[in-house]
């Protein structure tokens, strides 16, 4: 969510940012904002000059009945009265035309930064670097499932019948090297001096509206029925919230936290569920990192976020190349997105691992993150977010970048401590 005064000051750099986004359809939401802003302003004024008169009025009543005046105290008592029946509507009021310019305010798309590659969707994304060799082995690369299952290491059918597609048992080694991944990230992202943490995987209405648009919500989100609940689609979503409503000294900034939780996610829209597969799927476990910091200090912490990603995806053998997100691929709280994606030898393509993001002040401003700085001002903080390691989605890569020709998959030295000493799956 962008500053009202902003908007209010700079209505065009807003329309033209809207334009950028592909989202013509907001641009009328600009000048009805505008409209619904004046009038909560002039309704505000209002009540206030009836605040202050009446605190006025309320002093000379208390002199009038001490000086034994009761008739004419009693007569403003009554003007009073009026006034506060008066100032009920006025708050009503202001308190409708603050919850529309809010609603509103939530729909406008935040201020992307000028590095940010105009496209229309994720086809225009922008490749950035490649860090590693891709390489395409001289025998077949199976399915990443088939692979699975040669190693006696997923069961998809039992799944299915419990739980339905987008879910999985893992077994064995795999299960194994799923949660070796994840205690490797854990410790990768400590050793880089971030706090470890593992947050609530339940989170409330408000800090859901804090942390994503409506949209997203609608499409990713699971709501606990009867409940002010939601499950996590990612842990950022609990660990932004962990600052709720907080004002923060600025000498303790900035915070640096590495957080593992399951995710669940609906999976709405284009892409679907696959039935065979576990690239996108309703249920998986994930290592995040999050930062709140400095406004002049999220573009510096956002080179080093995914910096992070990519040299713990190298460690293990994966090449992988970052992708700048265009205009129109940005979700709507978002500045700035980089996407890491790793190498299939199977597709001989890439494929997204990882999506570092940054929020600027939106989450912030929404979540009430201010800032204690010199002499006491306050401000927003800025967001950031990134994957360290998502396993369903690094299996596959990881999977298809150390299989051997006979179907064992080779262990990395950085992940064998994790594995009981093994390197090499058979």
């Amino acid at each position: 969510m962008i500053d009202i005064k902003f908007l209010r000051e700079n209505p065009e750099a807003v329309k033209e940012n809207i334009k950028k986004k592909f989202q013509e359809h907001k641009l009328e939401l600009v000048d009805k904002v505008i409209e619904l802003d004046a009038q909560s302003r002039a309704v505000k004024q209002q009540a206030d000059e009836l605040r202050s008169n009446r605190n006025k009025v309320s002093k000379q009543i208390g002199a009038l009945m001490a000086q034994g005046k009761k008739e004419e105290g009693m007569a403003l008592k009554e003007e009073v009265t009026k006034q506060a029946e008066q100032l009920a509507e006025l708050e009503e009021k202001e308190a409708k035309l603050s919850a529309e310019v809010t609603e509103i305010m939530m729909q406008i798309p935040n201020i992307i930064d000028p590095s940010v590659p105009i496209g229309k969707d994720d086809t225009q994304n922008v490749e950035i670097e490649r860090f590693g060799e891709p390489a395409v082995p001289d025998f077949e690369i199976p399915y990443h499932t088939d692979i699975m299952e040669k190693l006696s290491g997923i069961d998809l059918d039992s799944a299915r019948k419990v739980a339905g597609n987008g879910f999985y048992y893992l077994m064995g080694d795999i299960a194994r090297l799923h949660s070796a991944v994840i205690s490797y990230a854990r410790d990768f992202m400590i050793d880089r001096g971030f706090t470890y943490c593992v947050p609530p995987f339940m989170i409330r209405s408000n800090v859901v509206t804090g942390v994503m648009s409506f949209a997203e919500m609608d499409s990713m989100m699971y709501k606990i029925e009867g409940e002010d609940l939601y499950l996590i689609g990612t842990s950022e979503h609990s660990m932004i919230g962990k600052f709720i409503d907080t004002i923060n000294k600025e000498e303790n900034l900035p915070y640096t936290l590495t957080s593992y939780s399951p995710c669940f996610r609906k999976e709405k829209g284009a892409h679907g569920i696959e039935e065979r597969g576990v690239y996108r799927i309703h249920q998986f476990e994930k290592q995040e990192m999050i930062v709140v910091c400095k406004p002049e200090e999220s573009k510096m912490w956002f080179d080093k976020l995914w910096q992070n990603t990519v040299d713990l995806f190298r460690s293990l053998d994966i090449p992988v190349r970052t992708l700048e997100c265009c205009s129109g691929d940005l979700a709507d709280l978002k500045v700035r997105s980089l996407d890491v994606e790793a190498w299939s030898p199977r597709q001989k393509k890439y494929f997204e691992v990882g999506s570092c993001s940054n929020l600027g002040d939106a989450q912030a401003r929404r979540l009430k993150i201010r800032v204690s700085g010199e002499g006491g001002k306050k401000y927003f903080a800025h967001t950031l977010n990134n994957t360290v390691v998502a396993p369903p989605r690094m299996l596959i890569a990881f999977l298809e970048n150390n299989l051997n020709e006979d179907g064992s998959v080779r262990i990395p030295e950085a992940l064998r401590p994790y594995m009981g000493g093994k390197d090499i799956i058979k």
